[in-house]
């Protein structure tokens, strides 16, 4: 896994197409709907966001999906559409789904003559994807089981709801394949932590539950407009669900009991595993399910694996688990 980092380049602005406007006549506006103005503004960021400065930055980004020519690829937070440009040349069929209405209106006057995007003007946390990806009304056939063609999702994510958008995506991880997004540096390296280290936690054990993690590139506050104050860092996701593998399986409501066992084991990072699950499970219990799975009560959920939270988890069911 190798990470490199991308140089911040200082590209001279004078020469910026917006700067001749002031060589231009001031022209007078008259039922000129504001998103078609000839003269437009840059909007200003009030969703977390920070937009890629240009395309030599988003370039590699979008080359880390992949081959996107025979697939559908879900864009999340396209914001000015700087991706999106790239990607609506490749992809087969390209859906972005933008929350900021200013933003989702420009997007659609710009790529309106690409048959292949489609924008939504959406949260991706309220969206319906199974409406995007899954059967269609009427399509559905008894007995046949619906296999969806699997998509590739991509995005820029505001920084300060990274956790929700992975974890949702997480959830409807059987139409995805691949996934790559743009995360604050720290983040980045919590979700690729490995057992053991101080970034492990619920949010590297959930994401390893379900795919392998790649973290691919690190990028400069400069690449942004406007810049942060923290560098970025590009992941991969590529889908892999290990639920099988460790013996687990999801209940009727479609939440997934593992993953609850996990939010309780990681509930106070600082307390042993032992404070943190005697506050549901009997500690006789408790005691036997450790004992069995071989971990010591003293430790912490950071320095177990997945087969070994797996293994005490499916042991504390075994025992009686309240749940």
């Amino acid at each position: 896994m190798m990470e490199y980092m991308l140089r911040d380049r200082n590209f001279p602005r004078t020469m910026h197409a917006g700067n001749f406007s002031v060589y231009m006549p001031k022209e007078k506006r008259v039922n000129v709907p504001k998103v078609v103005s000839t003269r437009r503004p840059q909007h200003k960021p009030k969703l977390g966001q920070h937009f890629l400065a240009d395309d030599s930055f988003a370039l590699p980004i979008v080359d880390a999906l992949g081959d996107v020519s025979q697939h559908t690829v879900l864009e999340v937070g396209p914001g000015r559409g700087i991706l999106t440009s790239l990607l609506a040349k490749r992809a087969q069929r390209l859906i972005a789904v933008e929350l900021d209405r200013v933003l989702a209106a420009q997007l659609r006057l710009r790529f309106g003559m690409f048959s292949n995007v489609e924008v939504i003007e959406a949260d991706v946390l309220s969206v319906d994807i199974d409406s995007l990806f899954g059967p269609k009304p009427g399509l559905r056939r008894p007995g046949i089981e619906f296999k969806p063609a699997p998509a590739k999702v991509i995005g820029n994510l505001p920084y300060y709801i990274t956790s929700d958008i992975l974890l949702r995506l997480l959830d409807y991880s059987k139409y995805f394949e691949t996934v790559v997004i743009l995360v604050q540096r720290e983040v980045a390296d919590r979700i690729a932590a490995q057992p053991g280290t101080r970034d492990y936690g619920l949010l590297s054990a959930t994401a390893q539950l379900y795919a392998r993690v790649e973290k691919l590139f690190t990028l400069p506050p400069g690449a942004f407009a406007p810049p942060p104050k923290v560098h970025s860092a590009a992941l991969r996701l590529t889908i892999a669900p290990r639920q099988q593998e460790l013996g687990l399986h999801t209940d009727g409501n479609g939440n997934h009991a593992f993953i609850d066992f996990l939010k309780l084991s990681f509930g106070q990072k600082r307390k042993t595993l032992w404070n943190n699950l005697k506050s549901k499970y009997a500690e006789a219990d408790l005691r036997a399910a450790l004992a069995e799975a071989k971990v010591k009560s003293t430790a912490r959920a950071e320095t177990l694996s997945l087969e070994q939270s797996a293994g005490l988890f499916h042991a504390l069911r075994n025992s009686g688990d309240p749940s």
